[in-house]
């Protein structure tokens, strides 16, 4: 009993060793990593204090700083406090009572306004001018595009002469940019009007005007540009090649683009309708506003739909004459390009639409503004408030008065010196007239060298379109001949087996079957080359 209680204690005396030994290992593991640890912490503590001291001598330079900045703002304030005390004066002293009774006066006077109702009016009318721009491209696409084709369809111009028709619709559609260009830049010039600083409404949008001018004159391109593209339909379906169904889709794009055109026109009158507030004789109140945004939505989503039947009638005809055995490469290609850029169109007057529908709350709320003698609410028996189209321009004109002001008077000139320099000026031969009809000139030029550029611009592009079928034909008959050689090269050791195995009488027969299939294969790759 005795001797097993010491065997037991002793076991758990060798026990309690062993634990104590794995205890001892792990604290001996620990305090290695602790070492570690504390070494690093002291490193990044001496790091911190190094940092600590730059800190502190950056913290000494920045007060520094920030008292002489406080001297300079304390400066700067006493100079804009004179100032506003002297802006002040002479606002009580000088301007001249205005009376807000008299509602026609009161319109000349520059009204208070919403800085953030410009602002979103500048950015809409921005994200307008983007659509537009790309409506545009798209349009003088097609009409490029649909100039070479015409010159390619319904009659080849190298076997045989173009029509009158499609001769004068070519020529028609060759100056297509020189209306669509001035579309552009009178709308982009009318954005440029618009200024953080300055009230924008339909009364205010003066150059609202020209951007409808300009609009007018493309309509007018469209509309003289139509019969002759309704005539050029018409002499595709007299082609002998064209059957019945390729006629009735024809007609279908014949009626497209009349519902087309006729949505052009109704647009026309709705913007021109819109310019007109500006005016002066305007006879329509400002109640009507919203109502105008609503028809303009309608237009423009008719333009939408009316372009889309276009290009769904005219790639369902492409697909017809693409099946024609008279169909050639080029008219494919070209073909091509006129489906692109109608899905182009397609993709422009979309986004237009959507953009117009989205923002049609804000184009027909209220501009937020107010004049001296009425608030912002609307006034039944005054219509709301009212501004001039002309207190943009007086300000405008106030503007760079007071700018010109602040210029220095440049060095007079000696009387002896303006008189001689005058003499010099009459006697030579490039006056001011002569000058004047020069740069006309140049200008022309240089508006007929924009059109050709871009004329052939779009040819290259063309061409380039050319130049990837005809590679990717190249690569296609440079397999077929690759595997025409494999097949003879095949057909060649067969014939040589062949003369092997068979016996000595035929071997005149053997010997002229290889020189037959060789002949054979040099016209199939003479032929493939062709």
């Amino acid at each position: 009993m005795y001797q097993g209680r010491i065997e037991e204690l002793e076991a758990k005396v060798k026990e309690y060793e062993d634990k104590f030994n794995q205890h001892q290992e792990v604290n001996d593991v620990n305090k290695e990593k602790n070492k570690v640890l504390i070494d690093r912490l002291q490193e990044e503590k001496a790091m911190i204090e190094v940092k600590l001291q730059t800190l502190e001598t950056d913290t000494k330079k920045y007060r520094s700083r920030a008292d002489k900045a406080e001297e300079s703002l304390s400066d700067v304030q006493c100079q804009l406090q004179k100032q506003l005390d002297t802006a002040n004066k002479i606002i009580s002293d000088k301007l001249p009572f205005i009376d807000t009774k008299n509602r026609d006066l009161n319109g000349l006077n520059l009204p208070t306004h919403d800085r953030k109702h410009q602002l979103r009016a500048r950015e809409l009318v921005s994200q307008t001018a983007n659509h537009l721009t790309d409506m545009v491209q798209a349009l003088s696409n097609f009409f490029t595009y649909s100039e070479q084709r015409s010159k390619i369809y319904p009659a080849e111009c190298i076997s045989e002469p173009m029509s009158p028709v499609n001769i004068q619709y070519c020529k028609y559609l060759h100056e297509n940019v020189q209306y669509l260009r001035p579309l552009e830049q009178s709308f982009k010039v009318f954005l440029s009007t618009l200024n953080e600083d300055t009230l924008t409404t339909l009364e205010t949008a003066t150059d609202l005007q020209i951007f409808s001018r300009k609009f007018n004159t493309c309509i007018e391109y469209f509309n003289k540009l139509l019969p002759y593209q309704l005539l050029s339909i018409e002499e595709e379906c007299a082609v002998s090649s064209c059957t019945s169904t390729l006629e009735t889709k024809n007609r279908d794009l014949h009626k497209s683009f009349k519902h087309l055109n006729q949505v052009f026109n109704k647009l026309q009158s709705y913007i021109s309708l819109l310019a007109s507030q500006s005016s002066k004789s305007c006879p329509h109140p400002k109640i009507n506003h919203p109502r105008f945004f609503t028809l303009l939505c309608q237009v423009l989503k008719d333009l939408d739909h009316a372009v889309r039947d276009v290009s769904k009638h005219y790639n369902s005809k492409v697909s017809l004459e693409h099946q024609l055995p008279t169909a050639s490469q080029k008219l494919k290609t070209t073909d091509e390009c006129v489906v692109s850029s109608l899905i182009s169109l397609v993709t422009c007057t979309s986004k237009l639409s959507s953009f117009l529908s989205g923002n049609i709350d804000f184009f027909s709320q209220t501009g937020g503004y107010r004049t001296r003698g009425s608030s912002i609410g609307n006034d039944p028996t005054m219509e709301g408030p009212r501004s001039n189209p002309a207190t943009v321009q007086f300000r405008q004109k106030a503007a760079n008065y007071l700018g010109l002001l602040t210029i220095p008077c440049p060095d007079s000139v000696p009387h002896k010196t303006a008189v001689q320099n005058r003499k010099t000026l009459l006697s030579s031969a490039e006056s001011k007239e002569g000058l004047s009809k020069q740069l006309t000139t140049f200008q022309q030029r240089v508006g007929r060298l924009e059109q050709d550029k871009e004329h052939y611009m779009l040819e290259l592009q063309l061409l380039q379109i050319k130049y990837d079928n005809e590679i990717q034909k190249v690569k296609k008959i440079e397999k077929e001949l690759q595997e025409i050689k494999r097949r003879s090269q095949r057909t060649d050791s067969i014939e040589d087996n062949i003369t092997i195995v068979m016996p000595s009488a035929s071997t005149s027969e053997t010997q002229s079957k290889p020189s037959v299939l060789t002949s054979q294969v040099s016209n199939v790759i003479f032929r493939t080359r062709k």
